[in-house]
């Protein structure tokens, strides 16, 4: 009798009871915003980047992926000039990002939001972007989330957890308490590496190590959440 009371104070303390999401492809999709910037860059050195490669930087960090383009383009650069080169490209994108408008929010994210809100659970953002300020100002989202932890508060990208484990502790929660909202790869194994359970928005062959596959947010009820 002691024993299953134990199990059923343990399973209540394991409730999901807080959701944290990342932003690009999640709430919002910038992904063409980063596209047309790092093609800019890419054309600036002399060669083309493509829409597939932009897929794989999905989740990376801004360093990274300057690492990641130049590998391609097969050049080099001083560690000065990188900088000097993500500087220019992320000018370009937050030029792009400041005309951003509600309209631009993914499908279902608003009602979803609301949704999960008014039941009670708590909610942080866990992006790589340096930028996430500024787009949920202009999308209208920022007063969805208590926490907001991005690229400016942690060091190490996605598969790495720290931005989730980060999140978690601003909420207060443990990370068996959390659900992550992801479209990337990377993302999704954060998300488990951290102990947490993840909702990957996108394709079931592609996001497989999460633990419910959605297209969107349109498709997600709170039930969804006390069901995992």
């Amino acid at each position: 009798m002691q024993e299953n009371l134990k199990s059923q104070i343990s399973d209540l303390k394991s409730q999901i009871k807080a959701c944290l999401f990342d932003l690009d492809g999640v709430l919002v999709d910038t992904a063409v915003y980063h596209y047309k910037a790092w093609k800019r860059l890419a054309n600036t050195m002399g060669f083309d980047f493509t829409e597939e490669q932009n897929e794989q930087l999905k989740g990376v960090s801004r360093v990274e992926s300057l690492n990641k383009i130049l590998a391609w383009g097969d050049v080099e650069k001083t560690d000065a000039e990188k900088e000097e080169l993500a500087t220019l490209k992320n000018g370009w994108y937050v030029d792009m990002i400041t005309k951003m408008t509600p309209a631009e929010v993914l499908p279902g994210t608003v009602d979803f939001l609301t949704a999960i809100h008014k039941a009670g659970y708590k909610l942080a953002l866990g992006s790589a972007s340096k930028n996430s300020g500024i787009i949920l100002e202009r999308t209208n989202l920022a007063h969805f989330f208590d926490e907001i932890v991005d690229g400016n508060m942690v060091t190490k990208s996605k598969p790495d957890p720290e931005v989730f484990l980060k999140g978690a502790q601003l909420l207060g929660f443990a990370p068996d308490q959390c659900v992550v909202f992801e479209d990337a790869v990377a993302g999704v194994e954060a998300a488990k590496r951290g102990g947490m359970k993840a909702i990957g928005i996108g394709e079931k062959s592609v996001l497989s190590q999460a633990d419910l596959v959605v297209s969107g947010l349109d498709k997600l009820t709170v039930k969804d959440l006390e069901n995992l």
